[in-house]
């Protein structure tokens, strides 16, 4: 029997298909991850202070920490990434990171954990990765992402073969992925969720921006038959009939949830103790304090 967590992904065909996607560049295939990077600096634009040792784990371009590293907030910086061909510092999985515990001030990371088999065991790495009191920034793929997609798939295939096979990977809820920041021992976490509707002339130019950024099925549990022409155009059909606005180009679902915690230290801000209180809310408030039995006025 083998250990560990299901295999949830084929990570051999995610890089081949990314160094396809790199062989083939696309003009503005690149948007979602533009963005993702622009809210992650912006997020970190409030916090008022450098850092000293910054890792950037599985992003797929350098994008993020170069412009980090012209922010003036990052001293040193180290990438890295399953294929060499993106030029990391370092090649390596980010689901078993070959970092000393406490070796890093801050740790980025977009559009990459989607990718993990085991997010919970990938953010406990990262959180032992960080020095006491050290920041992770992270945002993936997640919600109802390509909920549209999934869906006319899935009609079109139950309709032609009375079955269906997974097309479209699962995504973690935004509930789950607070709940497993709190199981990795972050502090002070913060967890949000941005929604990106893009719209497309028709499914098929979703298809191809998703292999343009080398995001196609590549599911352990997918089918192995190649997709047919009639299951093709019949799912493109059904997308096109139940997800399009009245100028008959169709939307697409990318939900992005970002991310942020701390690794725990002495120094923090904590809450205080009930009762440990100096002042009387009435006095901040600059009104008269009532007892819970006196009427008002």
């Amino acid at each position: 029997m083998e250990n560990g967590p299901p295999r949830i992904f084929d990570h051999t065909l995610i890089d081949a298909r990314r160094r396809r996607a790199l062989a083939r560049p696309q003009a503005g295939a690149d948007f979602l991850f533009r963005a993702v990077t622009d809210e992650i600096l912006d997020r970190l634009a409030v916090v008022k202070r450098g850092f000293a040792e910054v890792a950037d784990l599985g992003s797929p371009s350098p994008m993020l920490i170069s412009r980090l590293s012209l922010s003036g907030q990052a001293e040193r910086t180290v990438r890295i990434d399953r294929i060499p061909e993106t030029h990391p510092d370092v090649v390596g999985d980010l689901e078993m990171l070959p970092f000393a515990p406490a070796s890093f001030d801050l740790v980025v990371s977009a559009l990459a954990l989607q990718w993990c088999d085991d997010l919970p065991g990938a953010l406990a790495q990262i959180r032992a990765a960080l020095k006491p009191d050290g920041l992770m920034l992270a945002a993936f793929l997640g919600g109802e992402t390509l909920t549209e997609l999934r869906q006319s798939f899935a009609e079109a295939e139950a309709e032609l073969t009375g079955g269906a096979s997974p097309r479209v990977a699962p995504f973690t809820e935004l509930r789950a992925a607070g709940a497993l920041l709190q199981r990795a021992g972050f502090a002070l976490p913060v967890i949000d969720q941005d929604r990106h509707v893009v719209r497309y002339d028709s499914a098929l130019h979703l298809m191809r921006d998703l292999r343009a950024m080398g995001a196609t099925n590549a599911l352990n549990e997918r089918s192995r038959t190649p997709l047919t022409r009639s299951l093709l155009r019949r799912a493109v059909a059904i997308y096109d009939e139940r997800f399009s606005d009245p100028d008959g180009r169709v939307r697409a679902t990318l939900d992005v949830i970002s991310l942020s915690g701390w690794a725990p230290s002495a120094n923090q801000q904590k809450p205080l103790r009930p009762g440990s209180a100096r002042m009387r809310l009435a006095d901040a408030l600059g009104v008269r304090e009532q007892s819970t039995g006196e009427k008002s006025g």
